[in-house]
């Protein structure tokens, strides 16, 4: 994490990835509710360690939790965009702010360079996230975005990238409202500065920037409790090459397992099995728009795509995004879809491997394959790619299937959370149809 007192807004941030710790598959019920997890947090931390900073930002706090008289949406009106201040924030003397060109590949190499070095660890330090440059682009160019909002700070004298973080926007839809908001992301501080308190004036940077757009509303996730999430959601790993995740440390071996026998138990077919399952292209974006805009119906909150939203998101890029569906051969209506995105991880100290090759379910719809089939289809194809483990958030209807294609419950727990929006309810992991990278 860049920081406890502030989230890293990452998939797996502060994780331990070893699959073979497991958790209790109902961690996610009333245990682990924003009532208890409030009356815990008042009970058992004394006020000097409470979050000083977020007790100060316009989210839900602790105090309020279970409060009907709150009114759900904005907690904060919009301030007339004349009176949002326009100058950015003080920085300690040595340091400066730049904003952060993705285009250019100078950049987006520094930027790399400080996530590889400095970003996401997991508990035991034995893995980084490793976010690939195409993928950096990717995630930071979608329609609409901002340059503005990729910032960076620099160290004056020798120009070193030393702090960094992002929004892009985006259209939630919580309940029956579309909202505008940014989603806040790859927050990370060198760990030479980790002291310097450079990440709570970095949130505020971007916020500042973010209004200046007239968007006053935000959505992040973080693998700490902050005020106040909205949901608690857990990974779940599915091995794909279980002889390299034990080398690697990243799961171990079962009591009573020998290797073979392992290996054997998360073996997959060679191909996928549902007739009609082929690569999503181009001219799929209309009818995959339709389909997953259908199903997001469903759920609290979830995006608001358009086809050029799908293009971006969904349209598949190599070792960055993969995208299948299931093409009808009577009607050749798409019936459906799943995807995965890549994110691979540095294996830290390990003489043999360097690289954690991870594939992330990302977006599924079933109307006409069932769910099982389908993402059992989807592991068929990341494993043919070369990929080492599979994992998936409880989000959505994903629990129908993560048991039964012998998925394993990681340690950590991904906290969800919106700025400026209230929700006067605890979601399920199944309301959430968002996944953030």
């Amino acid at each position: 994490m860049a920081d406890n007192d502030v989230t890293s807004s990452s998939p797996a941030a502060n994780q331990n990835p070893n699959s073979d710790h497991t958790v209790d598959p109902n961690a996610n019920d009333s245990e682990t509710s924003i009532d208890s997890i409030a009356q815990q947090l008042q009970d058992g931390i004394t006020l000097s360690k409470r979050h000083k900073f977020w007790e100060s930002q316009p989210v839900g706090q602790f105090k309020d939790a279970g409060n009907p008289n709150l009114l759900e949406g904005p907690i904060e009106p919009p301030t007339p965009l004349s009176e949002v201040k326009q100058q950015p924030y003080n920085l300690p003397g040595p340091y400066e702010w730049i904003t952060c060109d993705m285009d250019t590949k100078e950049m987006c190499s520094e930027v790399y360079s400080l996530l590889t070095n400095n970003y996401v660890e997991d508990d035991e330090n034995m893995f980084r996230f490793n976010y690939s440059k195409d993928f950096l682009q990717w995630a930071l160019r979608p329609p609409g975005y901002y340059r503005s909002w990729h910032i960076g700070v620099r160290v004056k004298l020798s120009k070193k990238l030393v702090a960094f973080v992002t929004g892009v926007p985006a259209k939630i839809r919580v309940k029956d409202t579309i909202v505008d908001m940014a989603e806040i992301n790859f927050l990370c501080v060198h760990k030479k500065l980790r002291s310097k308190r450079l990440a709570p004036v970095m949130i505020k940077e971007v916020t500042r920037r973010v209004h200046l757009e007239n968007i006053w509303q935000a959505t992040y996730t973080a693998g700490v409790v902050l005020p106040t999430p909205i949901s608690t959601c857990q990974y779940w790993h599915r091995s794909l090459n279980p002889k390299k995740l034990i080398d690697v440390g990243f799961s171990r071996l079962g009591s009573r397992m020998t290797m073979s026998r392992t290996i054997k138990l998360y073996k997959l077919p060679d191909s996928p099995i549902t007739p009609g399952f082929r690569k999503m292209e181009l001219r799929d974006v209309p009818a995959v728009t339709r389909l997953l805009r259908g199903y997001l119906k469903q759920f609290i909150v979830a995006p608001d795509f358009d086809e050029k939203d799908v293009e971006h998101w969904l349209l598949p890029k190599e070792d960055v995004v993969d995208s299948y569906l299931v093409e009808s051969s009577e009607t050749h209506a798409v019936t459906d879809f799943c995807s995965f995105y890549t994110l691979p991880s540095t294996v830290i100290g390990n003489q043999n491997y360097s690289i954690l090759k991870a594939a992330y379910s990302y977006y599924n719809v079933s109307t006409k394959t069932p769910l099982l089939q389908l993402m059992n289809d989807a592991l068929i194809e990341a494993k043919k790619k070369g990929y080492d483990v599979f994992n998936a958030l409880n989000v959505m209807e994903n629990e129908v299937f993560l048991k039964e294609l012998k998925f394993g419950p990681g340690d950590g727990q991904l906290q969800y959370y919106l700025y400026n929006y209230r929700l006067n309810q605890t979601l399920r992991p199944s309301d959430l149809g968002l996944v953030l990278l």
